[in-house]
Parts: C-alpha cells; sequence; structure tokens
C-alpha cells in the first residue's frame, strides 16, 4: 500500500513527540498483573569502559543512575559481533544453533542461513504466549538482506533515489517473530541523519522529517510505547536496539561540542585515566586485571600527524553515546510518569566490544551510499581528509581508539579475546533486585540467558515445538539467583567462533585464538583476566582438554559443517 512519506512516519515519531509534550502528570497503570515489565537497551560497538558508570569519561549520567541502583556485571559476554549477538540474544542459543553463524547472506548450512531459523524461537515469541505485549524500536539485522540486480540500482537505492520494495523476507522481519510492533532498521550500517531499511511495521518509511536523528527516533518510539503499555492491562516487553555508537561517525553538533577538547590528551592519557577510575571503582582488582600494552603503543601522540582528526573521531563517538544516553533518560522519566519505574526490568549492554574497523576503506557499496538524497557527495575519508560527525563524512575511530574503548581488555569487535566478547551489564530493577544495589556481580553470564531469565519471570514455558518446528534446549541460564542475595557463579563453560576467532572457557582457563591466527593461547583468567601471560606452553594438557572441549561444542552447535567445506 503506497501511503504518503510523512504519514507513515508520524505513527511513531510525531506521535512520541505528542505524548511528550502532552503527558502532564503522573498517574498509575491500570494493570494488576504483578510480573514485571522487560526492557532490554542494547548498544552497538560501545567499548566496555565507555559508560561513565565503568570507567568512562563520557557523560552517561542515566546509565549511571542505573548502575548506582543497580548491578554491574563484570564477567558477561557476547558473541563478539553485531549480528550474531542479536541472534543469541533474541534466542536464548548460541549464534549458530539460531542460524546466523557469519552475517546475514544465506548460505548452504544450518548453521549459516543468515537470519534467525525457524528452529528457534524469539523472546518475543515466547513472552506472547504468556500474555506479555512485544515491541521493538532500533536495529533489527538478523534477516538475509535482500540486494538489487545490478551496483547501480543498489546504489540508487541505498541513496534513497529510488525504492525497490521489502529490504528482507517479509517473512523474517520482526513482526513476523513476535513483535506486535516494529520501527526501525532491518539491515545493519545506516546514515543516522536518513537511515537506509528504515520501517513502520514492514512499511518502508521512504522520508524523514528535517532535522531527524536516529537515536532519538529510537528513544522516541520506545518512549511512546511505554506511554501506550501504561492504558493496558498486560506487562510488556521491550527491545531498544540502538545503532549507536558503530560507524558511521555521525553526531549534532551541540553533542560533538561537548568532547571537543577531551580527546586532545590522547590515547596514553585517557586509557590510563580510565583504568585508575575502575580500580578506584572497585570494577577491577590491579593484581588479576593488569593493563596490558597499549595497540600500537610505539606510535606516541606526540608523534601523531593527526591529532585534530583523531581527538574529532573519538568526540564523535562519545557524542554518539551521550545522545543515547539522554534518550535512555526519557524512557525512565516516560516509565516514572506512568507509575512502571519500579517493577520493570531494565537491562542494558553492548552487543561487542568497540570496533577496529577503518570503514572508509569499504567505500560505498552493499548497505553503504555514495551520496546524500539531495545529492551531496559522501567523502570517505581514507587519508583522514574530511573530518567525521557529518552526514557526509563515513569514519570510524579504527583500532588505536578501539582499544583505548575497552580498557582493559585486548582486541576488539569480531575477536574472542576479552576486548571482543566482553560486555557491560547493568540490571536495574527496585522492585526485583535485592542484592548489593550499586555494586558489582561476578557472575558469568551470557546474551543467551535473557531467554531463561524472562520465561521464569513472565511464567512463560519454552518450547519444544513452535509452529511445527523442533526447538533445541536453550543454552542460557537464568539471572535471577544474581538478583537475589545468593551466591552464584554462571556459567562454568562458554564457547564462541566466528571467522576463525574462538574461544573454550572451562572456570577460569580460557584458550583462545585470533581469527587470522590458528594458534591456540591458554590464560588462567582467575590471575590474568586481561590475558597477558599465555600459559599454553605450561600447561598443554589443559590446552588439549579445552581444545576437545571446544571441538565437541562445535560439532554439536552448528558451527561445522561451515558453507562450502563439508569435511571440517
Amino acid at each position: 500500500m503506497n501511503v504518503k512519506p510523512k504519514s507513515v512516519y508520524i505513527v511513531p515519531f510525531l506521535l512520541s513527540s505528542l505524548l511528550l509534550t502532552g503527558f502532564k502528570k503522573s498517574k498509575q497503570p491500570l494493570r494488576k498483573d504483578a510480573r514485571p515489565n522487560i526492557i532490554v537497551i542494547l548498544a552497538d560497538d560501545m567499548g566496555f569502559s565507555d559508560a561513565g558508570c565503568y570507567g568512562g569519561e563520557i557523560h552517561t549520567p542515566n546509565l549511571d543512575f542505573l548502575a548506582a541502583n543497580g548491578i554491574r556485571y563484570t564477567q558477561f559476554y557476547n558473541t563478539s559481533r553485531c549480528c550474531p549477538t542479536r541472534a543469541s540474544l533474541l534466542t536464548g542459543l548460541y549464534n549458530q544453533q539460531a542460524g546466523i553463524g557469519k552475517m546475514t547472506e544465506a548460505e548452504d548450512e544450518p548453521g549459516y542461513q543468515g537470519h534467525i531459523s525457524t528452529n528457534a524461537v524469539t523472546l518475543a515469541e515466547v513472552l506472547k504466549t504468556a500474555g506479555y505485549q512485544t515491541a521493538m524500536s532500533g536495529k533489527w539485522h538478523v534477516s538475509n538482506t535482500v540486494g538489487q540486480k545490478t551496483p547501480a540500482e543498489q546504489m540508487a537505492w541505498l541513496n534513497h533515489h529510488q525504492t525497490f520494495g521489502d529490504f528482507s523476507p517479509i517473512a523474517q522481519y520482526p513482526t513476523s517473530r513476535g513483535f506486535d510492533k516494529f520501527f526501525g532498521t532491518i539491515w545493519g550500517v545506516v546514515d543516522f541523519f536518513d537511515p537506509f531499511s528504515l520501517v513502520s511495521g514492514t512499511t518502508p518509511i521512504t522520508a524523514v522529517p528535517d532535522h531527524y536523528y536516529h537515536t532519538d527516533a529510537i528513544n522516541d518510539t520506545a518512549v511512546a510505547y511505554i506511554k501506550g503499555y501504561a492504558e493496558t492491562e498486560k506487562p510488556f516487553f521491550l527491545y531498544v536496539a540502538h545503532n549507536a555508537p558503530h560507524w558511521p561517525l555521525m553526531a549534532l553538533p551541540e553533542d560533538i561540542a561537548k568532547y571537543k577538547d577531551t580527546y586532545k590528551a590522547g590515547w596514553e592519557a585517557i586509557r590510563t585515566a580510565r583504568y585508575n577510575k575502575m580500580v578506584k571503582m572497585g570494577l577491577v582488582d590491579q593484581a588479576t586485571t593488569p593493563l596490558p600494552k597499549r595497540w600500537n603503543q610505539d606510535q606516541t601522540w606526540a608523534q601523531n600527524p593527526d591529532t585534530a582528526w583523531d581527538a574529532m573521531a573519538m568526540a564523535v563517538h562519545a557524542a554518539m553515546i551521550d545522545r543515547m544516553d539522554q534518550g535512555i533518560g526519557r524512557i525512565m522519566e516516560a516509565l516514572k510518569a506512568t507509575g512502571q519505574l519500579d517493577n520493570t526490568l531494565i537491562l542494558f549492554l553492548s552487543d561487542n566490544g568497540a570496533s577496529p574497523e577503518n570503514c572508509a576503506n569499504y567505500g560505498p557499496g552493499f548497505d553503504r551510499p555514495d551520496e546524500t538524497r539531495d545529492g551531496r557527495k559522501i567523502v570517505y575519508a581514507t587519508k583522514k581528509q574530511a573530518m567525521p560527525g557529518p552526514q557526509t563524512t563515513y569514519a570510524s575511530i579504527g583500532q588505536t581508539w578501539a582499544n583505548v574503548a575497552n580498557t582493559p581488555y585486548q582486541y576488539w569487535k569480531a575477536e574472542s579475546y576479552e576486548g571482543g566478547i566482553h560486555t557491560p551489564l547493568i540490571a536495574y530493577w527496585p522492585k526485583g533486585i535485592t542484592t548489593n544495589k550499586g555494586g558489582f556481580s561476578d557472575h558469568a553470564g551470557h546474551v543467551m540467558d535473557f531467554m531463561s531469565t524472562f520465561t521464569a519471570l513472565a511464567h512463560a514455558q519454552y518450547p519444544q515445538v513452535y509452529h511445527g518446528h523442533k526447538i533445541p534446549a536453550t543454552t542460557g541460564m537464568s539471572l535471577l539467583p544474581s538478583f537475589k542475595n545468593k551466591k552464584t557463579t554462571g556459567h562454568d563453560q562458554l564457547f564462541n567462533e566466528h571467522f576463525g576467532a574462538r574461544y573454550a572457557r572451562s572456570g577460569n582457563w580460557k584458550l583462545v585464538s585470533l581469527s587470522n591466527d590458528t594458534t591456540w593461547q591458554l590464560f588462567n583468567l582467575a590471575a590474568d583476566k586481561t590475558e597477558t601471560n599465555n600459559l599454553a606452553a605450561q600447561y598443554p594438557e589443559k590446552v588439549q582438554q579445552l581444545q576437545t572441549l571446544w571441538y565437541q561444542w562445535a560439532q554439536t552447535h552448528q558451527v561445522f559443517p561451515k558453507p562450502g567445506s563439508r569435511k571440517q
């Protein structure tokens, strides 16, 4: 059905604005259901130490409030990249079991379908069976990406100069996988001022208002949903999946201005300040979490010929997180104003570590435009010839700042070292969290744990069969014991594989290898959480034990066979 662009967009965005300005006083929700509302807020490529409550200098007062009145987890894990983590989070399975072993291309093996499999159920599908209302705003990125026949047609589509219909098969859209409402992008990468693959439900949004900024739209849509649900009798599940601070680095000038001088101090100064703050607040112990050597430490800030550009890149990264936090504040205000805050579980986390990518080197193509809707050319700043921040520049923070963002851990997004897989997680629920509010939990958790946690809260039944499809047992564990005055250890074993990067963890022993190096390294996380002392030569029997565990896991969780290779 063809509709005027702005009439499509008025539903999620302008309605939320009207609700925000028109709501004058607090009122209690109608429902008597004692089960909590559940909100998951997911950041994209945010570093472990970016938020203030995890050691960063970025202004995040709302995340800091959630942390000060909730729990910060110190051993919580993702699957090292955007769409695999989303698949695991949504299904309670390892991502290969859910069908997304790599990215969103459809390939020829069960673990590599490039979309959430019909042999998996989503959080929304399960919670709906228990009477929950379900909604999502933000980044989906767990469905097959549909491309056009020619590069010219693809670019015209990306540039908003032509429309070609659905961005993925409709059967894979959020509203086909349990969500009653959805506003956001189907694909991954976006122009924050004019995003590609933006839809309301299943209807493409073909134009956005002036002064649109995607992070605001995601948060304000969530606010509108919350205020609407306050008028109903059922609890809700809301998934707020941000694109920020994923590249391209694009932020509003007033937010960038807050950080225009912050990062002129340079990589070493910022990293050291973050680490010292983490030690002071008790988040890390210097004895077991030493600060490793900085990545590319031979290049000092003083010797860097691009300090102005690099300082601005990190300033924009910070501004994107700052803006996200501002919207999280509006979400909390909406919950408070409607009397729902005390009985709402809010979980905030990142999908992986900060990204080392130089996105300018990718150039235009696939999901990256070469000009704006109004015809302005986009600069891919391969030589740092254009400052990051505006809509017309594609840039990213790169390896050295990613190393800083992931302080104190090594490596980054896509790797299985702690810098890639170790996520900050904040849990906030005034009515339900009774232990150590404002403190830390060393419970070893994983994004797949949300399924077990939420089904327990909702009194829902995780199915063995759904719509005629056999569903694997969830590999997650409930986080609820960690909310109470109980000593919980969480997962004894965890695993990962992504484009060759892999790890096996058993207790505090971790075996890990890089994506470009199949050599296993062994670490004792009890004494060396930052993976600085490789013990593989000293404990060959432990290497063999963990390697065997990894291969057993890989064979039973659809890591193998990989596409194009039946022999592995």
